[in-house]
């Protein structure tokens, strides 16, 4: 495990550090509530990923990072602090492989530190504002206010989101959790599509194949944003279905 002080109180980023013989870096970035080492442990060692070094690292806040109750946890602030671990990492020109909320944070990463980004791989990624919500297989965390969510919202969150979310939502610290999914749900200026249609890095979109293309995919495809269904998942592709999901990533990140 290795780390990075990241916030000018020196807050932690830490990352496990797989190493590689090819010359590429791949970072890869968990989702809401998550943590990569769990996420992307298996992804980052199937035989068609393998052999370049792999960072599989925690947002500040979550997993194994540590979770400062004074820091901000905006998406832009969440890409920054990343983009501090790439630097202390010796790292430049990775290629990002981004689940959900990490999508949203690798797209801000390419946008405000084009030098850290060679490459992004947006796994059924956040591109959009989203309302908070209540509902069955949604977090719900929005809908509190922060001091609800600490006096009472944390317990019934556990409840709401069953086991396997829980296993690493529960690793999280509550502000950093809140927070950042207050700031997830009202986007980001200019919005994360706009960003991401500007940007010149390949980039492909992955998506379960029932749910359908994204919205706006005719867009994103004009703005050269490869879409791929993934077939036989949902929303964890990489779990769902690990071999179409590797598949389609080594495609992704195949070629100069």
């Amino acid at each position: 495990m290795r780390h990075a002080p990241v916030t000018p109180n020196g807050d932690l980023i830490r990352w496990i550090d797989i190493p590689g013989s090819g010359p590429r870096t791949r970072l890869y970035l968990h989702g809401l509530g998550s943590s990569s080492p769990v996420y992307w442990a298996a992804a980052a060692a199937h035989p068609l990923l393998t052999g370049h070094r792999s960072l599989l690292l925690d947002l500040l806040g979550f997993g194994i990072s540590d979770r400062p109750t004074d820091f901000g946890y905006t998406m832009e602030e969440h890409a920054d602090t990343v983009a501090g671990a790439l630097r202390a990492a010796g790292v430049h020109g990775a290629e990002v492989v981004a689940h959900s909320l990490g999508g949203a944070v690798a797209i801000l990463l390419a946008a405000r530190h084009p030098e850290l980004v060679a490459r992004l791989v947006l796994v059924d990624s956040v591109l959009d504002p989203a309302p908070p919500v209540l509902t069955p297989g949604s977090s719900g965390i929005a809908t509190y206010s922060e001091e609800e969510f600490l006096a009472h919202g944390w317990a019934e969150t556990e409840a709401r989101v069953g086991p396997t979310w829980w296993a690493t939502m529960r690793m999280a610290g509550p502000e950093a959790l809140y927070r950042t999914t207050v700031h997830r749900s009202r986007g980001a200026v200019p919005a994360l599509r706009e960003q991401l249609a500007g940007l010149s890095v390949p980039r492909t979109f992955l998506y379960p194949e029932a749910d359908g293309a994204p919205a706006g995919a005719a867009e994103l495809a004009a703005s050269g944003v490869v879409l791929r269904a993934v077939p036989d998942c949902g929303h964890n592709i990489m779990f769902d279905n690990p071999e179409a999901f590797a598949r389609a990533t080594a495609e992704a990140l195949a070629g100069p």
